[in-house]
């Protein structure tokens, strides 16, 4: 590793050992980087400063020289008043708008470490999530600051923007000069990205500056092949790495521009495709089968490239799309551990029904419980490498995702003998819903906090719409009412509301083997029954 910039250096120390590392891999003459690299230096400082770069469907677009601007002016801020050195980590929380862009970028410039999180999230996951990073500062659109305040996080700094005071971030005094970026190495932590793992703890997966421009420099330039007429839009939020990647870091990277929308459901997105001329999408296959019926009454014709990852892409789907469009999608698979896809397909090459092929950059096979690489056509677990790899923090789970210098993803797989990769299912317990990431077990902790719940097991139940669904199977204390609108009333306040269960199954006992342990996989069959 080179020498760090960071005179805070938590996350660094924090890194698992080199030895738990996957084998990170440089084949490509774009991936070797300078050992001296700031990210957000190199995706602000190419582009024309008069082409637009960040658009809202409301008011003029903001230019990179705006986009430069303001991203310095916040930079100075930081590391002025707020007091923010290199390597702190700093929390950002809003919804998608050009200013949670800006705040993103100058805490990258300003050598510090960016915390991402869901607008969704409440308050106790928010808490776990500061304790893990020992967050210290937070930059909070007004209209998400109540749940980060009832967090009680002891001591954050919450700075919020949007506001009217004279203590908001966009209202405090800065220098009118340029920000110079921290001369950060490639290999300092840029980011933590949490996922939940199948035991509902998160997992804080650490991003180098390197990493950042990696994802960009394999599957966007490779595969998505953006041009700097482009104009991205999409539904997945920053907080997620789909989203950053594809609604940020791809189109900075190319000098195009990115329409941030603050509501990006189907509804929202087909008129802002045809209003905005929209040319490259970014959203779930949830949204492409729920667009499906509305396509009549809006112009799509200037889409040219369509992304679709989070949970697997059905052919049905992809067919139905091509058919209704002409355009055929790029599917995908991404980790949060890797930050980005890694297996994908575009134009001629696409194969329906399958997620594609390792991309440039990148190397993936399909392995047994040992290790051992599979033949064509038999299912077993993914096991991906490339120039990015999972860094836990702090974390023993680090050890099942790496594996003898392999990332394993918990996904079943099988190839094909054309090369080509086809998605069986989760090897874990994991339930994706709708582009989600939810872990079961972290929902029946919190079903299990109701007074009136004595056991209970969530599941994932197969659904047309949106891929899984979840359902909790659930054993009341004696006396207590079937009444599932009160369960899911109380689970609103635990839980993101995309964790909330679909349906509430009512038994008198959960299946176990004569040992005690439960057999998940009964309710998995008996929900692919109904």
């Amino acid at each position: 590793m080179h020498l760090s910039a960071h005179i805070d250096t938590f996350a660094r120390d924090h890194l698992p050992p080199p030895h738990e590392w996957p084998d990170l891999r440089f084949d490509l003459p774009e991936l070797r980087y300078p050992d001296r690299l700031n990210c957000a230096a190199e995706l602000l400082e190419h582009a024309d400063p008069d082409r637009p770069a960040l658009r809202t469907p409301t008011g003029p677009a903001w230019t990179y020289g705006e986009l430069r601007a303001r991203v310095d002016r916040i930079a100075h801020v930081l590391t002025g008043t707020l007091g923010v050195v290199p390597g702190n980590r700093v929390l950002l929380r809003g919804p998608t708008t050009p200013w949670l862009a800006a705040c993103w970028l100058a805490v990258l410039k300003a050598g510090a470490v960016a915390v991402t999180v869901l607008a969704q999230q409440r308050p106790h996951e928010l808490a776990a999530m500061c304790e893990m990073a020992r967050v210290g500062h937070a930059l909070c659109d007004i209209r998400a600051v109540d749940d980060l305040a009832k967090a009680g996080i002891p001591g954050l700094r919450i700075t919020t923007y949007g506001g009217d005071t004279p203590d908001d971030l966009l209202r405090r005094p800065a220098p009118a000069t340029s920000y110079p970026a921290v001369d950060t190495a490639a290999d300092d932590v840029a980011l933590i990205a949490f996922t939940s793992g199948t035991t509902g703890r998160p997992k804080g997966c650490m991003h180098f500056h390197r990493d950042v421009l990696a994802t960009a420099d394999t599957f966007s330039r490779h595969v998505l092949r953006p041009h700097e007429d482009d104009v991205f839009t999409g539904s997945p939020p920053l907080g997620f790495t789909f989203g950053l990647g594809g609604l940020v870091i791809f189109p900075l990277r190319a000098g195009a521009s990115t329409l941030l929308l603050e509501q990006a459901g189907p509804r929202q997105l087909l008129p802002a495709i045809a209003e905005h001329r929209v040319s490259v999408l970014f959203t779930a296959p949830t949204a492409y089968r729920a667009m499906l019926g509305e396509l009549g009454g809006h112009d799509v014709s200037s889409l040219r490239r369509c992304v679709s990852a989070g949970e697997n892409l059905p052919e049905a789907t992809w067919r139905a799309w091509h058919e209704r469009t002409g355009l055929r999608i790029i599917n995908g698979i991404g980790a949060t551990e890797l930050l980005h896809i890694f297996i994908s397909a575009a134009d001629e090459l696409i194969r329906p029904g399958s997620t594609g092929v390792p991309v440039p950059g990148w190397q993936a096979r399909v392995q047994d419980a040992d290790g051992k690489p599979l033949p064509d056509g038999e299912p077993g677990l993914l096991a991906v490498r490339g120039p990015v790899g999972c860094r836990y923090l702090a974390d023993p789970r680090q050890r099942e995702y790496v594996r003898d210098g392999w990332n394993v993803t918990g996904d079943t797989y099988k190839r094909d003998g054309q090369g080509y990769f086809h998605y069986v299912a989760r090897a874990d317990d994991m339930i994706i819903s709708a582009g989600y990431n939810i872990a079961g077990t972290e929902v029946e902790d919190a079903l299990l906090r109701h007074p009136d719940v004595s056991e209970t097991a969530v599941v994932g139940r197969p659904d047309e719409v949106r891929g899984q669904v979840v359902v909790a199977y659930t054993v009341l204390r004696a006396g207590a009412r079937h009444d599932p609108e009160a369960l899911r009333e109380f689970l609103i306040s635990e839980l993101a509301p995309y964790k909330c269960p679909r349906e509430f199954v009512f038994l008198d006992a959960l299946p176990r083997t004569a040992t005690g342990k439960l057999q998940r996989f009964l309710l998995r069959t008996e929900g692919d029954r109904q």
